[in-house]
């Protein structure tokens, strides 16, 4: 009787609202000019290294072909909470509607998962390029890395279809505050008026486990690689070191905050909003610069690219 009682009150609860970084109006303004500039420099960063890759043939290699996805990803992955954020610092109730409270959630761990999926992969395939050279075109040509990344993306649609099921399911008849300034599983899961014990446990051993074993897994990787490396001249040893650092520069800080994040579901830190804004914000912004500053042909196809622009311009 309770739980149908309960069931009933759920439709009670048709919006959320969000908190935001801060209460403070200057802190807001100074958080809406960062955060703008981190956006408009993350589209455009993204967006070139795809088009940079489109453009030049000479960059259609498995290794380029995952980066133009994670570009893609990051791109996506920032638009799902940043301009929500920026809209919402002129709102003084900071309003969301239930339905697009689930909609965010679905979309942010569908980025989020398959990002995580696609470093893996990306790991992968610099492995096989630096322990096995002479099978790299062979294990890593076109129809794999199409069905790789159908598999990655699969898995993080499936994923989030998961998480997604099991926050929508519960009644929400109660508070209707998230300490946060986009909807999160953890957070909205809170507000949730059963006993929400089982709900994190499985959060834990989807999301935590996901990330947990995967940055093992990269970690791993990277080891065999490193060691390999010792194998190799110098010139192709600095290389794929500088190749091989990008890539674990990466890895550190998005699974980073996927694993102080959801490995513990039930429990809050003061530095949770600072871990996820940097998570939301900031890693799109670094993953293109990480890569086209520590990567030659990309920036040199990218002035490529410039240098033809401003030729049709001149003509």
């Amino acid at each position: 009787m309770e739980d149908a009682l309960l069931l009933n009150q759920t439709s009670l609860v048709t919006h959320f609202h969000l908190r935001g970084l801060s209460v403070n109006q200057k802190v807001q303004m100074f958080i809406f000019a960062v955060f703008l500039i981190f956006y408009v420099l993350t589209l455009i960063g993204n967006i070139l290294i795809v088009i940079t890759i489109i453009y030049d043939h000479r960059l259609h290699t498995p290794m380029y072909f995952f980066l133009s996805n994670l570009s893609f990803i990051d791109v996506c992955h920032s638009t799902v909470t940043v301009p929500r954020m920026l809209a919402d610092t002129w709102s003084e109730e900071k309003l969301i509607s239930f339905d697009a409270c689930v909609t965010q959630i679905f979309f942010l761990h569908l980025f989020a998962c398959t990002e995580i999926f696609l470093l893996t992969v990306m790991a992968y395939d610099r492995y096989v390029a630096i322990c096995k050279p002479l099978q790299y075109m062979t294990v890593m040509n076109w129809k794999v890395c199409v069905l790789l990344a159908v598999a990655l993306w699969s898995g993080g649609t499936i994923h989030s279809i998961a998480l997604t099921s099991l926050t929508i399911k519960l009644p929400y008849c109660g508070p209707d505050e998230i300490d946060s300034y986009f909807c999160d599983v953890p957070q909205v899961v809170k507000l949730a008026c059963t006993d929400t014990h089982i709900i994190e446990i499985l959060i834990v051993s989807n999301s935590g486990l996901i990330s947990v074993v995967c940055f093992v897994v990269l970690v791993v990787s990277y080891a065999v690689i490193l060691v390999s490396l010792r194998q190799q001249f110098s010139e192709g040893r600095r290389k794929a070191l500088s190749t091989c650092a990008a890539h674990l520069t990466v890895v550190t800080l998005f699974l980073g905050h996927c694993i102080f994040i959801y490995s513990r579901p039930s429990t809050s830190y003061p530095e949770d909003k600072v871990v996820s804004a940097f998570f939301t914000a900031v890693t799109p912004l670094l993953n293109p610069m990480i890569y086209t500053l520590r990567n030659e042909d990309v920036k040199n196809a990218l002035n490529k690219l410039m240098r033809k622009k401003e030729k049709k311009e001149e003509k």
